[in-house]
């Protein structure tokens, strides 16, 4: 991550003042494009999207009330894969959202989705496999979700996340 006044600015004030969502309900927070975001071709470089949607995933744990469990446990958030489809580029000084969601998750990982929005429509949709780790050890997921107080049922994986991850199983066994 290197935001780091925007992370700063993120525990300082914006998590004290966040509203409460459910587990499963989207997470949207705002930002703007400024110059030091821009690449030579003048838009959102593609290295910043990684970083503000590590923001967004910050704010969605503390949205969902997870937050100060985290900070008392420990856990550590670790992002396993990553995959980004880029639809169009945002603008210097141009105002987004980026709505973040727990899509699913299994035995293993959860699957978060993010998605870039301006006035001007889709910019990026991103789906992010991830753990969260207590002292070198994964903090398994049916603890995560107890914590949360969530108690309904496993939502079914969307197509695409369930296609990906089949690629990335590929990718592993081809490559060991």
């Amino acid at each position: 991550m290197n935001l780091y006044f925007r992370f700063a600015l993120l525990f300082l004030w914006r998590i004290g003042h966040c509203k409460r969502i459910d587990f499963l309900g989207t997470s949207k927070i705002n930002y703007r494009v400024l110059p030091l975001d821009c690449d030579i071709n003048l838009h959102l470089t593609n290295s910043r999207y990684p970083a503000f949607m590590d923001l967004a995933r910050t704010y969605m744990i503390a949205e969902i009330g997870l937050m100060k469990q985290f900070l008392k446990n420990k856990w550590l958030p670790i992002v396993n894969a990553a995959e980004f489809t880029y639809i169009r580029d945002i603008k210097p000084f141009e105002k987004f959202t980026i709505e973040t969601k727990i899509v699913g998750w299994d035995e293993k990982y959860f699957y978060i989705e993010h998605r870039i929005v301006t006035a001007r429509g889709l910019h990026c949709i991103a789906h992010v496999r991830g753990v969260f780790v207590c002292r070198g050890k994964q903090v398994p997921i049916e603890t995560l979700i107890a914590a949360a107080g969530y108690t309904g049922d496993t939502p079914e994986l969307p197509a695409e996340v369930v296609k990906w991850k089949q690629f990335l199983q590929l990718k592993k066994e081809c490559n060991t």
